[in-house]
C-alpha cells in the first residue's frame, strides 16, 4: 500500500523527519512547490533540464507528474462522456486507463533538435532554444545541476526569466550561478556530485507528491 498524507504540508513535514539535513532548505522547497502549483493552476506547464544524471532526474520528474504517482487521477467527466459518445468501441480502455496529468516536459528528449542546435548555432543553447520555443509566462522551468553552474542550464534559466517564467533550481551547496537567476533555489548541503544527487531524489519526489496532493487529493 502507498503511504498516505493529509496534504502537501504533511508531505514536506515527513520529508524533514526522514532527511533532517534538508531542514535549511524547507522554505525554498515550499516556495518551489507554490511556484509550480501556481503555474499549473493557470494552465501552464513545467519544463525541466539537466545533464547526465540530472537529465535522468528531469525525465524521472516528468514521468511522476504526467501520470499517477500515488493517487488516482480519474479523467474529467466531460472528456469521459465525449469519448463514450464518439468512440464507443474504444471507450472502455480509454476512460478506465487514461489518467489526468500535470503537464511536464523534459528538454532532454529530442536528439534531432538538440544535435541541430549543437551543430547549427551553439551547443550551450540546447535548452535555451527549447525554452524560447516552448515556454510562456504561464510556465515554470526547473533546472537541475549538481554544481549550479552548468552553462546550458544557466542560459535556459536566463531565457526563461526574460520571458516571465518562474525559475526553480535544484543544485548542490552554494547554488552556483543558477541561484542568482532562480525564484526558488534549492541548494542541498553536499558538494560531491553523487551525494548531491542522493539528496535531489527525495526533494523532487516530495515536490511531486505535494503537487499531486494539491491537485488530486481528497479535498479536490
Amino acid at each position: 500500500m502507498h503511504e498516505t498524507f493529509s496534504g502537501p504540508e504533511d508531505v514536506l513535514n515527513r520529508l524533514m523527519v526522514r532527511y533532517p539535513v534538508l531542514e535549511p532548505m524547507r522554505a525554498q522547497i515550499e516556495k518551489a512547490y507554490r511556484l509550480i502549483a501556481a503555474r499549473f493552476e493557470q494552465g501552464g506547464k513545467l519544463l525541466l533540464c539537466g545533464n547526465g544524471g540530472s537529465a535522468a532526474d528531469a525525465l524521472h520528474i516528468a514521468g511522476e507528474l504526467m501520470k499517477s504517482f500515488t493517487l488516482a487521477r480519474p479523467m474529467e467527466q466531460a472528456v469521459l462522456e465525449r469519448i463514450g459518445q464518439m468512440f464507443p468501441a474504444d471507450a472502455a480502455l480509454l476512460t478506465q486507463k487514461l489518467e489526468r496529468a500535470l503537464p511536464a516536459v523534459a528538454l532532454v528528449e529530442s536528439p534531432s533538435l538538440s544535435t541541430a542546435v549543437q551543430n547549427d548555432t551553439a551547443p550551450a543553447l540546447v535548452f535555451a532554444q527549447q525554452v524560447y520555443g516552448l515556454g510562456t509566462p504561464k510556465d515554470a522551468l526547473l533546472c537541475i545541476s549538481t554544481s549550479g553552474n552548468s552553462e546550458n542550464c544557466v542560459y535556459a534559466a536566463e531565457t526563461a526569466k526574460a520571458m516571465g517564467m518562474a525559475v526553480i533550481s535544484l543544485t548542490g551547496a552554494g547554488g552556483g550561478r543558477l541561484a542568482g537567476v532562480s525564484d526558488a533555489a534549492i541548494a542541498v548541503p553536499e558538494m560531491e556530485c553523487y551525494r548531491v544527487q542522493e539528496l535531489h531524489l527525495p526533494v523532487y519526489h516530495a515536490l511531486c507528491l505535494m503537487l499531486e496532493y494539491r491537485f488530486f487529493g481528497a479535498d479536490r
